[in-house]
């Protein structure tokens, strides 16, 4: 009987899938964090604070491998067909909902091969006019643009990115005609608008506060589902007369889909825990994002909201990647 039931057990614990048989000691090695991104930006700022965060909490080290290219393309890929022992994460804002429709022949498919770990942060973006245009609200710029079609130009940093979708966007919702200039990057693209170019432009609030602060352009108002708590007086466009209008910055850790829940659990539990913390909340907050969390069920339905939603605003505006 004792020797039946030993064989009972073995054989149960053989046919464990191995992944489940080694979350509990997870991690036991390096953990990398893949940014398909090149150094320096806000990927790369939440991936770095991220690894820090885990080596700390795991006394395994957590390590950031940049791999940019094909739009973000590359270093996705990379993950989505890494194997899925939790060994390999990838760390991406908005970039992975919106190459889900913008590009029509992905080698993965987001919400298929990948499961969403924890959200990690965010930073709304900021409607800006040069100071010349005659607008000094953003229902005063919706007026004029319906006055003027075709006659007010927007800077971008670069077809198919979350500052042009950002404003298509808000072109869709107001029903205005705005004609869109890309440039390679937040600065050279504000530089423009400042000179007098390009009129408006919707940007990233980092890159962005250093020329609101110097009235080389003028703030109409943020894109988020609240107001910033890097400018609080400054309304959001959904109280600006564009009702439920949001296109925040966000980013998050991803994983291959097949990782075993437990480590996915075990990931975020421990990255919730240190973005609860105040001190480290305002580590985030100096580098210009703002901490959020949430459940792994909860980033994934978001994830998946924010896929539909670029998808009516890739279609409807004709977007299409850089060449």
């Amino acid at each position: 009987m004792n020797r039946k039931f030993l064989g009972a057990v073995v054989a149960s614990v053989m046919c464990l899938p191995s992944g489940s048989a080694l979350a509990g000691d997870y991690p036991t090695k390096t953990v990398r964090l893949v940014v398909p991104f090149t150094p320096g930006g806000g990927n790369d700022i939440a991936a770095r604070f991220i690894a820090q965060r885990l080596t700390e909490a795991f006394g395994q080290t957590a390590v950031v491998d940049n791999r940019p290219g094909a739009g973000s393309t590359l270093g996705t890929e990379i993950v989505a067909k890494s194997a899925p022992d939790g060994y390999t994460l990838l760390v991406i804002h908005n970039a992975i909902a919106i190459n889900q429709t913008l590009y029509p022949k992905l080698p993965y498919d987001t919400v298929r091969d990948f499961a969403q770990v924890a959200i990690i942060g965010a930073t709304t973006n900021t409607l800006v006019v040069n100071p010349g245009v005659p607008a000094r609200s953003t229902k005063e710029l919706i007026a004029l643009a319906k006055a003027k079609p075709g006659g007010l130009n927007y800077a971008s940093t670069g077809a198919g990115g979350t500052a042009h979708l950002a404003m298509e966007y808000f072109r869709l919702e107001t029903g205005t005609n705005l004609v869109h200039i890309p440039y390679k990057g937040t600065a050279p693209g504000l530089t423009d608008v400042v000179a007098g170019q390009v009129q408006v432009m919707i940007s990233a609030l980092p890159g962005t506060v250093p020329f609101i602060n110097s009235k080389r352009v003028v703030a109409l108002a943020t894109t988020g589902k609240k107001r910033s708590a890097f400018l609080p007086d400054l309304p959001t466009l959904s109280e600006s007369g564009v009702p439920g209008y949001e296109f925040d910055t966000w980013y998050g850790l991803h994983a291959p889909a097949k990782v075993p829940k437990d480590i996915i659990t075990r990931l975020n539990a421990e990255i919730t825990k240190s973005l609860s913390r105040p001190e480290v909340k305002e580590q985030l907050f100096k580098q210009g994002l703002e901490a959020q969390t949430g459940t792994p069920d909860e980033f994934a339905k978001f994830v998946r909201s924010e896929v539909a939603k670029m998808a009516k605003i890739i279609k409807a505006s004709g977007a299409k990647p850089e060449q």
